[in-house]
């Protein structure tokens, strides 16, 4: 029927809620007398009766329809009708006020709230057999969704699994198919991969530690916490590995029904909620923040976070790389190229894997390799390296022959001894490595620069080249002419230059067998001193006199002119880098 589609979000059970706001009700002006708080209880069929013990005819999980015609007169009897309903699991209880009564009895809505059992009113008449076939069809229409659903969750978790996916594409595979933010963790706390729906990193992991160390440790998937998280274990033969979270709406997100304060305010209609649980105690009697949310997970969300604790384990055996290494690479790759949605994202995500961020310094290191990194053991070699020493620090593989390193620390705390400490390790793995580092910074949005930085210096030294003294890094610093336009090599602009000051030069003594370039160097490293020339080249003042007098006229220049000697040095110098890769001199 029309009203099918949009009864319930597709997921979950069909709710006291749903069916209060489908119009075959809704036109009955439905009002929430109790129970508000329960009505994302389930609706598993619907019941309709006149008998004065309904319960014995029922099994759990319908709404009774009554016109109130069997209710009994004595309050007793009342409370003894409304136990049986809510003993046996009753969704609600929905009394029709048009022939009996035309206000609900005070005995049955104080029995109702001492049981958290919804009663809802119909201030006009209402077809029950019309409810009875609109719910029933949308009933077995969900359960035959939530069958194919279910379907379509197992041969997505088992395709991932059989292309080898690892931990990322299984949490996000997650999120995606509950809508739901999906968070893993270690056993100590550190939220190693976060894939949010709906919301913000911010919003699901500020405070992440504490709030997980809340949530009580589960066996199998269960809603716990005060946040009602719903939670699984990844394990393998007993040897727990983390857990998998699943996150509820956030409060601000999820709508809420307020019940009335009196019984006679008119409702025209009522909205449906995703709060509750069956056999919770009422909103008047108290409840934590796990059974309000419970109803919020529906039977697939359980399936998802299942799948999802399978899949986790059996990428955790398949790929040799720990969970913490995958996610302090995923974390450098996304500052460094910048790809958090916004500051607080960035800092919420670090501080939730164990990394300070407020009052810190923070500095860039890479390290540049002639295999690959995870050929070398150099990034394990190094994260134990700076765990032993308690330094704060992400460290990962940024690409296949280059490992980066974030340091965080106090600004006050020296860092060069740290960096000296790691230079020297990976130059023992690697003697050609290549260390560099970038500038301090102590905003964490301003790290990406720092591994700029770091990666000018890198792309500025050549593997081998000698290390500055008592130094096993590189640094901004380092780079003079020589490296600038080593990193500028590939650069065509500074090719043409190079040819374009001194070709006509180089032609001349490759035609007449001369060695006039030679001739140029030693006046221009004598600094324009003839003298000086005619000494480093063994020649008389004369003969160099001479020299650079045919040296003018093949480049039309002034040698006399400090700005052309300049030009023709920087000439000479990339002619250098490009001729013999820039080795040191």
């Amino acid at each position: 029927m029309a009203e099918g589609p949009d009864a319930a979000p597709a997921g979950r059970a069909i709710t006291v809620a749903d069916v209060l706001a489908l119009p075959v009700l809704a036109a009955g002006q439905p009002e929430v007398i109790a129970g508000a708080a329960r009505l994302g209880r389930p609706v598993r069929w619907v019941h309709i009766t006149e008998l004065t013990d309904p319960a014995s005819f029922l099994k759990g999980g319908e709404l009774v329809l009554t016109t109130g015609m069997p209710l009994p007169e004595d309050p007793a009897g009342v409370r003894r009708y409304v136990d049986e309903l809510a003993d046996i699991g009753a969704a609600a209880l929905v009394i029709e006020l048009v022939r009996r009564y035309h206000r609900p009895p005070a005995p049955l809505i104080q029995a109702c709230r001492v049981r958290g059992l919804p009663l809802v009113t119909l201030a006009k008449d209402v077809n029950f057999l019309e409810v009875t076939q609109v719910v029933h069809t949308l009933i077995l229409g969900s359960q035959a969704d939530a069958v194919r659903r279910t379907q379509r969750i197992h041969e997505a978790f088992t395709a991932l699994t059989l292309r080898g996916a690892g931990p990322e594409d299984v949490v996000r595979a997650a999120a995606e198919m509950s809508g739901r933010t999906v968070v893993l963790e270690n056993l100590v706390h550190q939220a190693l991969l976060c894939e949010p729906s709906g919301g913000t990193v911010d919003e699901a992991l500020t405070g992440w530690e504490r709030r997980s160390r809340v949530t009580p440790p589960v066996d199998r998937p269960e809603v716990g916490g005060p946040e009602g998280w719903l939670v699984a274990p990844v394990e393998y033969q007993g040897e727990r590995w983390g857990r998998v979270a699943m996150l509820p709406p956030s409060p601000s997100g999820t709508p809420t029904l307020t019940a009335p304060t009196a019984p006679t305010a008119p409702t025209a209609s009522v909205a449906p909620v995703t709060s509750g649980a069956p056999g919770a105690p009422d909103a008047s009697g108290g409840s934590g923040a796990a059974a309000v949310t419970a109803a919020v997970f529906g039977p697939q969300d359980v399936t998802v976070l299942e799948r999802t604790a399978m899949a986790l384990t059996i990428a955790r055996l398949i790929h040799a790389t720990p969970w913490e290494r995958t996610a302090h690479r995923s974390a450098l790759r996304d500052l460094v190229e910048q790809r958090h949605r916004s500051p607080a994202d960035a800092r919420a995500r670090l501080t939730a894997l164990g990394l300070p961020t407020e009052g810190t310094v923070f500095l860039a290191v890479l390290m540049d390799t002639r295999a690959p990194v995870d050929d070398t053991g150099l990034e394990p070699r190094l994260s134990e390296q700076l765990r032993t020493t308690g330094t704060a620090a992400l460290v990962g593989t940024l690409a296949p022959a280059r490992l980066g390193v974030l340091l965080a620390v106090r600004p006050a705390q020296p860092w060069r001894s740290t960096v000296e400490h790691l230079g020297r390790t990976a130059l023992e793995v690697d003697p050609c490595a290549v260390v560099s580092i970038g500038s301090e910074v102590t905003d964490l949005a301003h790290t990406a620069r720092s591994f700029r930085e770091a990666s000018r210096v890198a792309e500025a030294t050549r593997p081998g080249r000698r290390l500055p003294a008592g130094r096993s890094y590189h640094e901004l610093s380092d780079i003079g002419l020589r490296r600038l336009l080593y990193a500028l090599r590939e650069d065509t602009r500074v090719q043409e230059y190079a040819e374009r000051q001194l070709g006509r030069l180089i032609d001349h003594d490759a035609r007449h067998g001369t060695d006039l370039l030679t001739t140029l160097r030693h006046y221009l490293d004598a600094a324009g001193s003839k003298t000086g020339a005619a000494r480093l080249g063994g020649l008389s003042r004369e003969t160099v006199h001479q020299r650079l007098r045919t040296i003018e006229r093949l480049l039309d220049c002034d040698l006399g002119s400090g700005e052309r000697r300049t030009g023709l040095h920087v000439a000479l110098t990339a002619l250098d880098v490009l001729r013999d890769g820039g080795a040191a001199t």
